[in-house]
């Protein structure tokens, strides 16, 4: 990647999370860490090995296109600082995906570059509306059901099902194309979508036919990759578990599980948020009342998460800038 991509990723990254740090309350956050004392250092540990699972999953996928030299640990390196950049920038993936797609492009060519990301893109989204749905299954399992909270899950299983059916069909036939088709149709993008189409029509239906390529040929790598990706959802709620037996030595597992799936559907909500502002910690604050947990359990599990995000954050931003040479 040219240099002054990188310092122009890592300038704006560095901005807004100053931006991010400058609205917590040091006070309370002093007072969390404290509280939570060594099962805090386990929150952040535990991301090390989560970010090994997301990378694994996107390394399976370049590797099943075509045999490259990728270091797995310099595609960790991108996989970090991707996420940053993806929690940091309003809209989710409008950062994190073009960093990775230029940082990978000089290894192994842009239009394969592209298509891997976007399949890992694909995946990880993918992945989230399996555990959504699985989650609201668990849900009707375990905990006691009210007329209003069936009709939701039903309306959120249903939603889950048609995304599912539409990712699908968008790994059979590749789903740039049919994307940006669709964004035509939107009287605020159609200009750009129509436009954008036009000048890399030839390269879009590349990147669509290794897409679909990779699912008819090898969809046992597809599999595994969402297999992966669907594991770091499950034991990101050790995260929620381990800040909660701060409280609650007898939480459980389940209830972990529900929370974060509640949450992330609510943030996911709040795409256009920098970091989800406000999204995640109302999730957290709903969820918890929901599960017949206190205010102050969802209050306390949001600051440290919010933490947790911003350490991680600062990690990614720092590995933008460090490579082999430095």
């Amino acid at each position: 990647m040219k240099r002054k991509y990188q310092n122009g990723f890592f300038i704006f990254g560095i901005a807004v999370l100053i931006l991010m740090v400058t609205q917590l309350d040091f006070t309370q956050v002093k007072a969390g860490v404290e509280r939570a004392g060594y099962w805090f250092a386990a929150v952040i540990a535990l991301w090390f090995f989560l970010y090994l699972l997301n990378t694994s999953a996107w390394y399976i996928i370049i590797k099943s296109q075509a045999p490259t030299r990728l270091s797995f640990w310099w595609l960790y390196k991108v996989t970090v600082s991707g996420f940053a950049l993806n929690y940091a920038t309003p809209g989710g993936m409008m950062g994190g995906e073009p960093y990775r797609v230029m940082a990978l492009s000089p290894k192994i060519g842009t239009e394969r570059a592209s298509a891997s990301v976007i399949l890992y893109a694909m995946t990880h989204i993918f992945s989230h509306f399996w555990f959504w749905l699985l989650s609201a299954v668990l849900y009707a399992l375990t905990q006691p059901m009210s007329i209003g909270m069936g009709m939701l899950l039903a309306a959120i299983s249903a939603f889950c099902i048609l995304a599912i059916w539409f990712f699908i069909k968008g790994y059979k036939k590749g789903i740039t194309v049919r994307c940006l088709n669709l964004l035509r149709r939107f009287p605020m993008v159609k200009r750009w979508a129509h436009g954008f189409f036009e000048r890399h029509k030839e390269q879009l239906s590349t990147i669509d036919r290794q897409i679909a390529a990779l699912h008819n040929q090898n969809r046992q790598t597809l599999v595994t990759a969402v297999a992966l990706e669907l594991a770091c959802r499950v034991a990101s709620a050790l995260e929620i578990f381990f800040i909660l037996l701060v409280l609650m030595p007898s939480v459980n597992y389940i209830q972990c599980i529900l929370i974060l799936a509640f949450t992330s559907l609510f943030a996911n909500m709040l795409f256009f948020l920098p970091l989800q502002l406000g999204g995640r910690e109302g999730g957290f604050m709903m969820s918890a009342k929901g599960l017949a947990m206190s205010l102050d359990a969802g209050i306390f599990v949001a600051l440290l998460v919010r933490l947790r995000e911003l350490i991680w954050t600062a990690i990614g931003l720092a590995l933008i800038k460090f490579n082999k040479k430095q």
